[in-house]
This record gives C-alpha cells, sequence and structure tokens, in this order.
C-alpha cells in the first residue's frame, strides 16, 4: 500500500467496512483475461481467518472458471462521497475499503450451504434466516477462504468541501 496514512489495521474497524459494505467485486481468471463481477456476500471472520459467501444460479460461467482455476481476488468499497477542490486534481472521492485474495471453493456439502446463506443473509440484511435442503438445492454457493486483505479509508482532505 502505497499510502501508508490510509491503511486500516485494526480489524474490528476492517469488519466495519465488511458490516457497512453490501457488495464484493470478485476478479476470476479468465485464460489471459480478467473476469470481475459484482455479488452480495456474508462473511465470517474467527481464530484470524476470513471466509466470504456468495451464492448464484445453479449455472454460470463463473463457476467455469473457478473449476479451470480457483484464485480470485475481492473488492468492496463504502462510504463513497465525492468532494471538490480548488483545481482538478483536489477533486475525488472519499471512501472505505477492503481488498484481498483467495481462493474459490464451490460449496458442495449441504449443510455448510444453509450455513453460509444463513451467514449471507444476515450480513445482507441484519435478519436470521434459515435454510432448508430444498432451498440450497436451487442455488450454489462459493466460498473464499481468503488468505491476504487489506483495508483503507480515504477521508475528505482537510479544507475541502463535500
Amino acid at each position: 500500500m502505497t499510502r501508508r496514512e490510509r491503511e486500516v489495521t485494526d480489524i474490528n474497524e476492517i469488519l466495519k467496512i465488511m458490516d457497512a459494505c453490501k457488495i464484493v467485486h470478485i476478479g476470476l481468471v479468465d485464460g489471459d483475461q480478467p473476469y470481475v463481477l459484482p455479488m452480495n456476500y456474508g462473511y465470517t471472520y474467527e481464530a484470524g481467518k476470513m471466509v466470504i459467501y456468495l451464492h448464484g444460479a445453479k449455472k454460470g460461467y463463473k463457476y467455469d472458471l473457478i473449476e479451470k482455476n480457483p484464485k480470485v481476488c475481492f473488492e468492496m468499497e463504502c462510504d463513497v462521497v465525492p468532494f471538490e477542490g480548488k483545481v482538478a486534481c483536489q477533486y475525488g472521492n472519499s471512501y472505505s475499503c477492503v481488498v484481498g485474495k483467495g481462493k474459490a471453493v464451490i460449496v458442495e456439502d449441504v449443510n455448510e450451504k444453509m450455513q453460509a446463506l444463513s451467514i449471507l443473509m444476515k450480513c445482507q440484511t441484519g435478519g436470521d434466516f434459515t435454510f432448508n435442503e430444498e432451498l440450497v438445492s436451487i442455488v450454489n454457493v462459493i466460498r473464499i477462504d481468503v488468505s491476504e486483505f487489506s483495508a483503507k479509508r480515504r477521508p475528505v482532505p482537510e479544507g475541502l468541501k463535500k
């Protein structure tokens, strides 16, 4: 990270950013091209290990890519607020973000899928939801075992207006 003064290192602050974000952009490997798509997510952070859960239709291009190469990267941002400056290069946006890398796994275990979907819904809505085998049979669940992540916060510079 180039701008170390913007780095967020406190895990509790990082998790607050993740709680505020609602969409994650995942990057997959498509041969020699990247393939990026936005998705809803849920996550857990336990014993220093982060796991991100995604869900989608039973078939799709992303699953083909994951089968070929499970390496993924991700990015999420929130608190985006544009600000103005006196000259063009002072304009910008304040924001908070989390970026990282990991390995994607298409979850097959029914119990893990039910738990993952409950986690996803809790993160997205704050509510508690339960799922049965019939409901999880009509969706795929992706688990990203996160190997590294970092966070950054860019505030509005002093003296500039929102």
